[in-house]
């Protein structure tokens, strides 16, 4: 109930002295007790006689016990005093408390009679209104019908966005703003521009709903909880719809693995809505703690490989379904007139958003275009290489084309083997730089990428090509190489790319 309903009952003649007539409140309480906090929930208004007030300085006290209860509003009767006494006024506004009066003729005892019916009223409301929009979804409501049903019903209007920034309904410029907010946010709701957003439901924040109400809901989050409520028991009953895809697509690819026969693969195939000729991709997917590369722990109490399942099919805009395997969660793409390429630029974007999350890094491997059953199994290992590479890089994506090079190589390499493999050959180089501030292991850096060209690495930078001549000589004294070999060539640029 709002106080300005209250002000409306003529026959109680309450004015308002001072703050937001707008203000709502849940209960009534009557004391004259000068510390009443420790009886007080939050949300009431409080009636009170000002028995209290002893002099002009306890009304601050007062008023101050009641804002820290986290009371909606101050009624003062004029019977004890025969008036509201400035101090109490001024404490009030200065606490931003909503103050009425009541006048000497009417009881407290009355005030409370005509508010609490009243205040049940607004309960059971709440309460059918509520069951009416859960049977909407239980009946078959669909997002967008549930978004309706709840602008008439709560006069809420809004969009549910996942935490990649893909719009999933209603219609919002800028989807990305929010759900780096949701990403972000020590505590929900919140207020982003012009809009409050809260979470749907439970689970990693990672692969969340995120819902984005028009206007500020700060002071009615209610509201937005009922809606994001309702949106969860949607999401919940589309994934229970999802689950016999996630089976069927488990089952094509252990059947894959296994290497089972052609005819039994193309079935399965079509059993997961996809033709023996259409062109797909393959996608591996973890989730995986910051700092800790290739280590599969859970994020947020969720294994790192389901959660990539979650994770990707948000990417995708649930337009796969991922099947979890110990090695990462897999789904298969269909590429249906899109590229590869198109395909991570996708992803990218997905992970370029979710980036924001702190503490957690998405991990992503994306296999070349395949046609047919039978390179299912070619794929899936195309997509973990290039997924195990992606962890090696503290997360993102890599496609198939990055990992036929000597990077795969160096990834697959066990990190304390690279270093040690760095450390031999660059530490004479990296320590005579220190000591004589040169730049040996930058000139053997781009003589390396120029293909041993003097001239061109001399030009690139900007140095008399002696000089380079000079600065190779030193590098080949410190290490006992021979840059005029492509051995020792080959083991310079692997071990600049390894440290």
């Amino acid at each position: 109930m709002r106080i300005s309903d209250l002000l409306a009952i003529g026959e109680l003649r309450l004015r308002l002295l001072t703050g937001d007539p707008a203000t709502e409140f849940t209960g009534v309480h009557i004391t004259d007790l000068p510390e009443p906090g420790r009886y007080l929930s939050g949300g009431e208004l409080v009636l009170t006689g000002m028995m209290w007030r002893g002099t002009p300085d306890d009304a601050a006290r007062f008023v101050a016990a009641l804002v820290e209860a986290g009371v909606a509003a101050l009624g003062a009767g004029q019977a004890w005093l025969g008036h509201i006494p400035a101090d109490v006024v001024a404490a009030c506004a200065a606490a931003g408390l909503t103050l009425i009066e009541v006048p000497t003729e009417v009881s407290f005892r009355t005030v409370a009679e005509l508010v609490v019916p009243r205040l049940s009223g607004d309960v059971r409301d709440a309460l059918g209104r509520h069951r009416r929009l859960l049977a909407a979804v239980a009946e078959g409501a669909a997002l967008p019908e549930l978004f309706a049903l709840t602008a008439a019903e709560l006069g809420v209007t809004g969009s549910v966005v996942s935490a990649a920034g893909q719009v999933i309904v209603g219609s919002i410029e800028d989807p990305v703003r929010p759900a780096r907010a949701y990403l972000t946010a020590s505590r929900l709701p919140c207020l982003v521009g012009e809009h409050t957003i809260f979470g749907v439901g439970r689970g990693d924040r990672a692969a969340g709903w995120v819902l984005v109400c028009d206007g500020d809901l700060l002071d009615r989050p209610d509201l937005g909880y009922e809606l994001a409520d309702c949106v969860a028991v949607e999401r919940s009953r589309m994934e229970e719809g999802r689950r016999v895809e996630r089976r069927l697509a488990a089952q094509l690819l252990t059947a894959a693995l296994a290497e089972a026969g052609l005819a039994e693969l193309d079935a399965r195939l079509r059993t997961c809505g996809l033709d023996a000729a259409e062109p797909y991709a393959i996608v591996n997917v973890t989730v995986l703690p910051a700092g800790r590369p290739g280590e599969p722990d859970p994020v947020g109490g969720t294994d790192a490989a389901e959660l990539g399942g979650q994770v990707v099919e948000e990417l995708l805009g649930r337009e796969v379904v991922a099947a979890v395997r110990p090695d990462g969660a897999v789904a298969l793409v269909p590429l249906r007139g899109s590229t590869v390429s198109g395909v991570a630029g996708r992803l990218r974007a997905g992970v370029e958003v979710l980036s924001a999350l702190p503490g957690t890094r998405v991990c992503v491997g994306l296999s070349g275009a395949l046609t047919g059953a039978a390179a299912v199994k070619g794929g899936a290992g195309e997509a973990g290489h290039a997924r195990r590479l992606a962890e090696a890089r503290g997360g993102g994506v890599v496609t198939s084309d990055e990992i036929y090079t000597h990077a795969l190589l160096l990834a697959t390499t066990p990190g304390d083997v690279r270093r040690s493999f760095a450390d031999r050959l660059l530490a004479p180089l990296l320590d005579y730089d220190g000591r004589h501030q040169s730049e040996l292991v930058r000139t053997l850096s781009t003589f390396l990428d120029c293909a041993g060209s003097w001239n061109a690495c001399a030009e690139r930078m900007h140095v008399h090509v002696n000089t380079v001549r000079y600065r190779i000589r030193r590098v080949e004294d410190l290490t006992g190489r021979d840059l005029s070999t492509m051995t020792d060539r080959v083991d310079f640029f692997l071990a600049l790319r390894a440290g």
